[in-house]
């Protein structure tokens, strides 16, 4: 029986995340080697209203509290990440070694769309009916997150319009995220190219664990479809449900979801998850340890 650790995307990050963060000085020392004094104010309300701040305030922190984990034993077999969550995981991070490659990937999303646009979850409504009320209005469906929840991408006033059929139609909740880019659609298929071009010069290798794409559901060993996954994963949906289920289905019984935030742990929960699944936010690092020996005993 395996372990999962889950890396969340954009919409849980909040000011002052990083002040509890395992090992602080000795990560955001390395972190400062690359980004200089913009760490010293990275989880500020202000610097957080932009996505490269996000974003790299979500690699750090999915990195500290993973390498915590690892020292005290719970190493995982499995991992998957949840757009920028993917980039945080121990054998990209380790490849990656420096977090450039986020801070261009936050930028080149940013410049494309510096307003106007985001995502909007809609939850209570099954996929054929999400997809019809979608119809003839300029959004996309983003994350198939599960049976009854699904993200929307596109223009605020495009989103709002959808999500007021949605709740007309019946949905249980239809809310604009914290996210200000218009994520896993067409409309970044130009910064995911150009992000695809700054990996030709990092040297990916066959990962240690199992990397389970966020994205395509299926787990990856070459380097290459690797690399073609973490700069693509902006551009093409999320298919949260089946990346679960085929976790599932590889005998990954606990999922430890890396802070912040437990949204994913949740989803997980509705993909018919048969092992333990936890929040590390929530559980703490004790109840992790525990459940993670009672799974090798």
């Amino acid at each position: 029986m395996k372990i999962l650790f889950t890396f969340p995307g954009q919409g849980g990050q909040r000011p002052g995340m990083l002040a509890m963060i395992p090992d602080r000085e000795a990560i955001l020392t390395q972190a400062r080697a690359v980004l200089g004094d913009e760490v010293d104010t990275l989880d500020s309300a202000d610097a957080l209203q932009h996505t490269r701040a996000v974003q790299l305030c979500l690699l750090i922190a999915g990195v500290a509290w993973a390498r915590e984990l690892q020292r005290q034993g719970v190493d995982p077999q499995m991992v998957s990440g949840l757009s920028i969550g993917a980039f945080s995981q121990p054998d990209v991070i380790a490849a990656l070694r420096q977090p450039d490659v986020v801070a261009l990937r936050g930028d080149l999303m940013e410049q494309a769309y510096p307003e106007g646009y985001g995502l909007t979850a809609i939850m209570g409504l099954t996929r054929p009916r999400v997809e019809a009320l979608m119809q003839g209005h300029e959004v996309y469906l983003a994350n198939l997150n599960a049976e009854t929840q699904f993200v929307i991408a596109g223009r605020d006033e495009a989103m709002a319009e959808v999500a007021q059929l949605a709740l007309r139609a019946g949905a249980s909740k239809a809310q604009r995220l914290a996210v200000s880019v218009p994520s896993h659609c067409a409309l970044l298929d130009n910064p995911a190219a150009a992000l695809a071009k700054a990996f030709a010069d990092v040297t990916l290798t066959r990962p240690q664990r199992a990397y389970l794409s966020g994205s395509t559901a299926r787990v990856l060993w070459d380097p290459q479809r690797i690399a073609d996954d973490l700069a693509m994963n902006m551009a093409r949906p999320v298919h949260w449900q089946e990346a679960m289920v085929a976790a599932d289905e590889r005998d990954a019984r606990l999922a430890i979801e890396m802070p912040p935030g437990g949204v994913l742990t949740c989803l997980t929960r509705q993909a018919g998850w048969r092992g333990e699944t936890i929040a590390l936010e929530r559980s703490g690092l004790d109840v992790a340890r525990h459940l993670a020996q009672r799974l090798s005993d």
